[in-house]
């Protein structure tokens, strides 16, 4: 649709709000002050990221690399890079470009490298031995390494590939590189990461993503958006040097650390005991315990948003809702089992900004809800039109947002953005809701034959716990609800 759709979307916001009569919004008057008062600061909050974002990307990055590359220079030995690659189901041709964009990055490492390939399928590593020997340059500089481990989790994969890789006896200076299989590496991934431990204190990196989609327009440009968003997000996070994780699709660790045992033991049988839920043991999110490890232990964690790895994703499910919802249930699963511990730590420690913003991953669910349940009460009971004044806003104010933030790429976007935002916005609030209260449900979705629960009765335990985990659920809604009314003057 191009400007077209611009255009009738300015104009059906517009229009939207030219018609409804000022006069009829005086007895909702308080459901509006609260939607007002929660746009305020969730926007405030945004606009104080995106600000912290252009800080970051104009001012305080540029400097802080050519420090990093100008001691990485005059250092006697280079790093040896250490390449992590988990495959897990992934197609054929995804594995072999994969592999491709890591062998020829491995080639261009100064230091060395060495790749390990953590494997399933005897049929994975025979493509991935070919795709090696294919190559010349690899063969004659780069070690692989095919390590094929029982079907049990990327969690002891991926703990048994690190104390292989302990064994190689890897020094502070050198790194070890998370890359999932399905994600291509920049060809200078080693000379653009490495130079930034030289900084004792560093301990982790991770980098932008991009992405091919070859489903539907609509859930590429959902997740473009999304990582547009994560582009100012993590921008943001780095100026206080911690971000909020390290990303699954590829970080960057230090050698030392990552091959310490407290850091694999983590990695490898990460739990929370929860007040009502017992023992949650992690199946997914394993990003998520390397980025506490290094969290708690006070290490830096740094973002580069000029590099950036490209992923290979699709659907995991038939419709964009459903795939949409799939994936936030496991992502805001692993954000929120591991927040409430990192919410433990001291502010002193790992920064108060940090602090806060891991705070407002939990009061951002209500905030976000309280708005829409506010017009919905007040359009039910008191005035109907409040409910299109309310659209309008959001068209407003989801467009605005989508302007700000194609400034930091310096690029147009789709007309779907708008919509997009608010379904992000909604949706993510309420599966973030639904999942605080069932922390201990989780699955990977390419391994929903091995971890989904059978389809049997129950036991009675089970059970009960499942109706707790409605019933505070609930209740926490009821509640929502009630202040909101109260607060709207509805009663």
């Amino acid at each position: 649709m191009g400007i077209l759709g611009h255009i009738a979307y300015i104009a059906a916001c517009l229009g939207l709000g030219l018609s409804i009569p000022v006069h009829s919004l005086g007895n909702v008057s308080g459901a509006l002050a609260v939607v007002g008062a929660i746009g305020v600061w969730r926007y405030s909050w945004a606009l104080l990221n995106f600000l912290r974002a252009l800080v970051f990307l104009k001012w305080a990055y540029p400097r802080r690399k050519a420090r990093a590359m100008a001691a990485y220079a005059v250092l006697p030995t280079a790093a040896h890079a250490y390449f992590l690659v988990t495959s897990y189901k992934i197609e054929p041709e995804v594995t072999t470009r994969v592999y491709q964009s890591i062998f020829r990055a491995a080639v261009q490492s100064a230091g060395g490298a060495t790749v390990v390939a953590s494997v399933v399928d005897t049929a994975d590593g025979r493509m991935i031995r070919q795709i090696f020997d294919s190559n010349p340059d690899a063969t004659a500089k780069v070690r692989l390494i095919i390590d094929q481990i029982p079907g049990t989790g990327k969690r002891d994969a991926l703990a048994r590939s690190l104390r292989l890789i302990g064994r190689e006896a890897p020094t502070r200076r050198d790194i070890v590189l998370f890359v999932d299989g399905d994600s291509c590496v920049p060809l200078d991934i080693v000379a653009s990461t490495a130079p930034f431990f030289v900084n004792p204190d560093m301990g982790a990196v991770t980098t932008d993503e991009q992405v091919e989609i070859k489903d539907s327009a609509l859930f590429r440009d959902w997740f473009s958006l999304r990582f547009n968003q994560r582009q100012v997000m993590m921008s943001s996070m780095a100026l206080s040097d911690r971000v909020l994780t390290l990303t699954g699709r590829m970080s960057v660790v230090r050698a030392d650390l990552a091959t310490d045992a407290g850091f694999i033991n983590q990695v490898q049988s990460d739990y929370i005991d929860h007040w009502r839920l017992g023992r949650v043991t992690f199946l997914t999110g394993d990003d998520k315990s390397t980025w506490f490890w290094l969290l708690k232990n006070g290490y830096k964690m740094g973002y580069l948003p000029d590099v950036a790895s490209v992923s290979m994703e699709s659907q995991p499910k038939p419709g964009f809702v459903d795939s949409a919802v799939t994936l936030m249930i496991r992502w805001f699963g692993n954000m929120l089992r591991t927040n409430g511990r990192a919410l433990a730590l001291p502010p002193s420690k790992i920064g108060y900004f940090t602090w806060w913003s891991i705070l407002d991953q939990r009061v951002g669910i209500w905030t976000t809800l309280a708005g829409p349940i506010s017009v919905l009460v007040g359009a039910m009971f008191i005035e109907p039109l409040v409910l299109p004044a309310y659209i309008s806003w959001v068209m407003f104010t989801r467009y605005t947002y989508c302007c700000i933030l194609s400034l930091v790429r310096l690029e147009r976007f789709p007309i779907s953005y708008p919509f997009l935002l608010y379904f992000s916005q909604i949706a993510g609030a309420a599966v973030k809701s639904f999942v605080l209260f069932r922390l201990d449900k989780q699955r990977w979705t390419r391994q929903s034959s091995a971890f989904a629960a059978p389809k049997t009765k129950l036991p009675l335990r089970a059970q009960i716990k499942k109706l707790s985990s409605l019933y505070t659920h609930a209740l926490a809604l009821g509640w929502l609800t009630l202040g909101v009314v109260v607060l709207s003057g509805i009663v």
